[in-house]
């Protein structure tokens, strides 16, 4: 019992280091030596930065919005199952924390899918995602199954 808490808490971890990762980085999108981010768009030249703030779009927004809350959603759910599993009776299962991870994985696959749908500047081929949007899909697929870990999983002594 104790090493799948401890698998589970070692997902969790890991869902939420990737969420935070692929939330601040500056890689959603690249073409060269320009980078595309929820937040800014940077360029590289000659070993110098130079980053501008992202437009006002209304999709952008929900983006960065949605990839907030599923960061905080994951936090606050890790926050619960360590409240749960020292107040949690017998046999009880970790409901509340599962439903916090299940909207966590929601907001992060939403966000998601609003990116790529909704992501100009992909008329030519030198366009590619980058890491921090790899990493956003990946998360999707391993907070869902933390969180369905979460309803299958019973409290124990």
């Amino acid at each position: 019992m104790l090493a799948i808490l401890f698998g589970t808490v070692v997902l969790h971890l890991t869902d939420l280091i990737i969420l935070f990762i692929s939330t601040c980085a500056n890689a959603w999108r690249t073409h060269g030596d320009t980078s595309y981010d929820l937040w800014y768009d940077c360029t590289h030249t000659n070993g110098d930065y130079r980053c501008h703030g992202t437009g006002d779009d209304d999709w952008l927004q929900a983006v960065q919005a949605l990839m907030v809350l599923a960061t905080i959603f994951c936090l606050i759910s890790l926050i619960i199952f360590l409240c749960q599993l020292f107040t949690l009776v017998k046999g009880g299962r970790f409901f509340f924390t599962a439903v916090f991870q299940v909207l966590a994985s929601l907001f992060v696959m939403s966000g998601a899918i609003i990116y790529t749908v909704m992501s100009p500047g992909w008329k030519n081929d030198s366009n590619t995602y980058g890491y921090a949007f790899v990493l956003a899909w990946l998360a999707f697929p391993l907070t869902l199954i933390s969180g369905f870990i979460y309803i299958i999983l019973r409290k124990k002594e």
